[in-house]
């Protein structure tokens, strides 16, 4: 059964939909396997798997990217607020109100804050000082250090900053490939409640690949697991986080409400339901 199709929501409140997807590199290397899944308008979704699962891919595909990897998807289809995104630029993508904050941040580490946020502002019309107001409001940090050079922040308010610049696109969805990587916990938690709040404040839809299962379970209303290319498992997050295989393998929790470390056990072999 289609992923999408068992989304809890209707199909006319998706604001993004992933239908069976096929992506190959170099015209012979499938990484993407008849993936689908879709994002409600308004809501949190998170995307889930081990690494070279296909994550960072499936956010490529959908954000036009794949072209710049010498990628491509070779079937489905992507539907952003109803229109295929396929053949359309990600520029476009931006301007129409598609927003990725890739893996790494990717912040112009020779601008300052402020500059790196101005050049956000070149997706869209009618910037105005009130959109970087609004960032700053989400992180003061950022405003106390908006005339710095962004290649002297530290590791999570570079993070801030990629997410403020997609703030400043004033999108309708926002992409997020691991904003936790490479953070402490503290800063971490900062972050994914920064994330929950403009989604209710802004109610700015957003799809979260992260590998902090935990952290994304807490701001997700959905969820969506991946292995080998495709999907084996989805659902409302207040469902998965009471599967006993989804607690074990990816919530570190054992059968008996034990802590585990997630290295112990990510050589697991996958139950076969997962697959039917």
């Amino acid at each position: 059964m289609d992923a999408a199709a068992r989304s809890p929501e209707t199909a006319t409140s998706n604001i993004l939909e992933v239908r069976n997807i096929e992506v190959v590199f170099n015209h012979t290397v499938q990484v993407l396997r008849g993936l689908s899944l879709a994002v409600a308008a308004g809501s949190i979704t998170a995307l889930l798997g081990s690494n070279g699962a296909g994550k960072t891919t499936t956010m490529k595909a959908i954000s036009g990217l794949l072209g710049l990897e010498n990628g491509a998807v070779t079937g489905g289809e992507i539907l952003f607020n109803g229109a295929s995104t396929l053949n359309v630029k990600p520029h476009t993508l931006v301007r129409n109100g598609l927003f990725h904050v890739m893996e790494g941040r990717h912040v112009f580490e020779d601008l300052t804050v402020e500059e790196n946020l101005t050049a956000a502002t070149y997706a869209r019309t009618g910037a105005s000082a009130r959109d970087f107001d609004r960032v700053y409001d989400y992180f003061p940090r950022l405003k106390e250090r908006r005339k710095g050079l962004a290649g002297y922040l530290s590791g999570g308010e570079q993070q801030m900053l990629a997410i403020g610049r997609a703030l400043v696109a004033n999108p309708r969805i926002i992409l997020l490939d691991e904003p936790s990587l490479g953070l402490s916990p503290l800063l971490t938690e900062e972050i994914f409640t920064i994330i929950a709040r403009i989604n209710a404040e802004q109610g700015t839809s957003m799809l979260v690949v992260e590998q902090n299962a935990a952290m994304a379970f807490a701001v997700a209303t959905h969820a969506y697991i991946m292995e080998t290319g495709r999907i084996v498992i989805d659902g409302p997050t207040e469902r998965l986080a009471r599967d006993p295989d989804v607690r074990e393998f990816y919530l570190g929790i054992g059968e008996e409400g034990t802590s585990r470390d997630y290295r112990q056990v990510k050589h697991y072999k996958r139950r076969k339901r997962w697959l039917s």
